[in-house]
């Protein structure tokens, strides 16, 4: 048998932090934050403890990678050219992806979400990743090229251009946030949507579209 190479290791090695993240994942879920140990998942993910350590430094270092993912994930969707500028095409191909991503993950949302619930978790993580403190106050940037005070002021941008054509008694900043707090409230709404709802789900996301676009 030939010897791996350096790519097939990188991917063995992805594979195994993965396997790590998901298994967290679901146990701070269950059990909370606070109850699930390192040693914990290392069991249930089937590897040593010592092995842990070599891909997280700490389970706060854990958590934090398993937010970071789905923030990326999400905003991979965001200013696809990466130019600056949110046109209404990618403005409705963001919006459209983030309601066929909550459908296709619907239990590693709902899961996050859980996670997002717990007292210890959001007041350590909560404000760094949606908050005040911004994307990068915890040393994540979301989408590589382009740090989270400019992935604002785009989506800002976007509004205050919208509120040229619109003219005379709009409100760029009150419509941003409207348009934030729609799609969280969508987001929480979908992951616990039974079949019925999630028959709706493309109406609900023509209707915001069609209200912010």
């Amino acid at each position: 048998m030939s010897p791996r190479t350096s790519k097939q290791f990188q991917e063995i090695r992805e594979e195994k932090r993965t396997l790590i993240m998901d298994t967290a994942l679901e146990h701070f879920a269950r059990e909370g934050y606070h109850a699930t140990t390192i040693t914990h998942i290392a069991k249930h993910a089937g590897i040593s403890k010592g092995l842990m350590y070599n891909y997280f430094e700490s389970k706060e270092a854990l958590l934090k990678a398993i937010i970071e993912r789905s923030v990326k994930e999400v905003l991979n969707y965001f200013d696809t050219d990466r130019d600056g500028y949110l046109s209404e095409q990618e403005f409705e191909f963001f919006v459209r992806r983030i309601g066929v991503l909550l459908r296709e993950k619907r239990v590693f949302w709902s899961l996050l979400f859980q996670i997002l619930m717990q007292s210890e978790v959001r007041e350590h993580f909560l404000s760094s990743f949606v908050g005040a403190g911004s994307l990068e106050s915890s040393g994540i940037n979301p989408a590589p090229d382009m740090p989270a005070a400019q992935i604002m002021k785009v989506v800002t941008d976007y509004f205050v251009r919208k509120g040229e054509r619109m003219g005379p008694g709009y409100d760029p900043v009150a419509e941003t946030k409207l348009f934030l707090l729609t799609v969280k409230g969508y987001a929480i709404t979908s992951i616990y949507a039974g079949d019925e709802e999630e028959a709706e789900d493309e109406k609900i996301i023509n209707r915001i579209i069609e209200m912010f676009k």
